[in-house]
């Protein structure tokens, strides 16, 4: 009777260590987040604009906070409502969901460029998240007239 006592005390302990899961999606039921879809049109300014998809196949929503890019002096974060964009603090990733950042639609700003970058370069971007690991993408850069296929 005490080797089953003991089994089952092991076999609950073990039960609970898997239920535990730090931030950065690796849990379960967490936010399982993966980027594509991203480009930087080729700036003409001192400025650029970046666009990506950040879906989350996870059971729980996050939000993008920040980012940031050894490009750029500061990389911002905007919502497009009714043809008006403005700053955000932070823009929501719904479970099972996407947050798509296009032309003419939410967007990340590189600004106070410290180079210029060229098409076929490409441009690291450090994405951080309210309860989810960073994530960095290297991104590439198009033409400035670059419109994608598919994915936006």
């Amino acid at each position: 009777m005490k080797r089953l006592t003991a089994a089952a005390v092991l076999a609950a302990g073990a039960l609970t260590l898997a239920g535990c899961g730090g931030s950065g999606g690796s849990g379960s039921g967490g936010a399982e987040l993966s980027v594509g879809s991203a480009y930087i049109p080729q700036p003409v300014s001192d400025m650029a604009a970046g666009f990506l998809t950040i879906t989350n196949e996870g059971d729980a929503a996050d939000r993008l906070t920040s980012v940031s890019s050894d490009v750029a002096g500061q990389v911002t974060v905007h919502e497009t409502v009714d043809g008006s964009m403005r700053e955000v603090e932070s823009l929501d990733i719904p479970a099972h969901g996407s947050l798509v950042l296009e032309s003419g639609g939410n967007h990340l700003m590189f600004e106070q460029l410290k180079r210029r970058p060229e098409e076929g370069q490409k441009v690291s971007v450090e994405l951080r998240f309210a309860d989810s690991d960073p994530v960095t993408v290297e991104i590439p850069v198009k033409s400035a007239t670059y419109v994608p296929k598919t994915g936006h």
